[in-house]
């Protein structure tokens, strides 16, 4: 079972430098704000193999993962236990801790819609679309269902399936530079 830590007790950590930190939010959540420090590997594509190999003599040490408040942080701590690597640390908390704790993050240069509103927005379209077919058929009550259905699963489960959906648009890709000061982790090379 993956340990965790806090950002409080992770910041003088931080400060001294010399850790790995992997932040598995989309490249779009990445590029928006994340921490001092952080590479970028996504969830939905992460392979954590590759991660461990690329990081040499460092693959023993302790690998750091950070998400936005730690629910895929802890999805990806299982998915490298289930790898056979057992040295990674969930921060608890993800990155609106991290900022809220006051610890340096790097922000994007231009300013875009988060993930986060991007589903609110899509599911609202979506809810208000199917409620005005639903007065010309009331089977198109069903697409307000199923968000609805959708949302609750997203709540209980702590993954969003539409946010995963959207992270593909092609206005959330092509994000060659993931900001100053991080980086981007291909599969190949964190």
């Amino acid at each position: 079972m993956s340990s965790s830590i806090t950002v409080q007790e992770f910041a003088p950590l931080s400060r001294q430098g010399g850790f790995d930190l992997i932040d598995v939010r989309s490249l779009m959540e990445f590029y928006e704000i994340h921490a001092v420090g952080a590479l970028c590997a996504p969830l939905d594509t992460l392979n954590p193999k590759a991660i461990m190999e690329s990081r040499g003599a460092k693959a023993s040490d302790p690998l750091y993962i950070i998400c936005r408040t730690g629910g895929r942080s802890s999805q990806a701590c299982q998915l490298f236990e289930k790898a056979g690597y057992s040295n990674v640390v969930n921060v608890e908390g993800g990155t609106l801790a991290w900022e809220k704790s006051g610890l340096p993050v790097n922000r994007g240069q231009k300013k875009m819609i988060s993930l986060e509103r991007q589903v609110r927005i899509c599911a609202g379209l979506l809810t208000l679309t199917g409620s005005l077919l639903a007065l010309v058929n009331i089977w198109f009550m069903v697409i307000p269902a199923f968000i609805g259905a959708g949302l609750t699963f997203a709540g209980l489960s702590n993954t969003c399936g539409m946010g995963m959906l959207l992270t593909k648009a092609p206005w959330n890709k092509g994000l060659n530079n993931c900001g100053t000061g991080g980086g981007c982790c291909s599969q190949g090379s964190c």
